[in-house]
């Protein structure tokens, strides 16, 4: 029962950042080495790469009085839809041809307060996505399959 999932799920969006501060560019695929994606300021680790849940991105409008919220403004790296990421929590998942391990839940920062308004870190907890390292690298493409992965 725990490892069914009803679908297969999907990649709607990815993020990259040069640099912690630097605007989001938004591409449709990307190259992933163990230190996240290239183009990214990510690191090796844990934390390489994030991902977040589309289906939470109205929650997160509702919460904090919006009519929608993009997802470059929670500077995330992945958005998916259709297969429950708490479901695969310290699991593999696979996007594409890459494998990440899905290692902890990624809280949200104070900087949510200035992009998202006052309360917009609340609105965040919860369902601020997720963090993983890089089991398999490749490329992830807008579009892929995400589903679990075998070890």
């Amino acid at each position: 029962m725990m490892a069914r999932h009803a679908r297969v799920g999907r990649l709607n969006w990815i993020g990259l950042r040069a640099a912690r501060y630097d605007p989001v560019d938004v591409v449709q695929s990307a190259g992933v080495t163990g230190a996240g994606l290239l183009g990214d300021h990510g690191r090796a680790g844990k934390r390489a790469v994030t991902l977040m849940q589309a289906e939470h991105l109205p929650v997160i409008a509702a919460f904090s009085d919006r009519s929608e919220i993009l997802p470059e403004v929670l500077r995330r790296n992945l958005i998916v839809s259709g297969l429950n990421l708490l479901a695969l929590r310290k699991g593999l998942l696979r996007v594409g041809d890459v494998i990440l391990e899905i290692e902890g839940p990624c809280p949200p920062c104070s900087r949510m307060e200035k992009a998202l308004g006052p309360g917009g870190y609340n609105a965040m907890r919860g369902h601020g996505g997720w963090y993983a390292s890089v089991a398999l690298p490749g490329v992830v493409r807008v579009g892929d399959a995400v589903e679990p992965a075998s070890p």
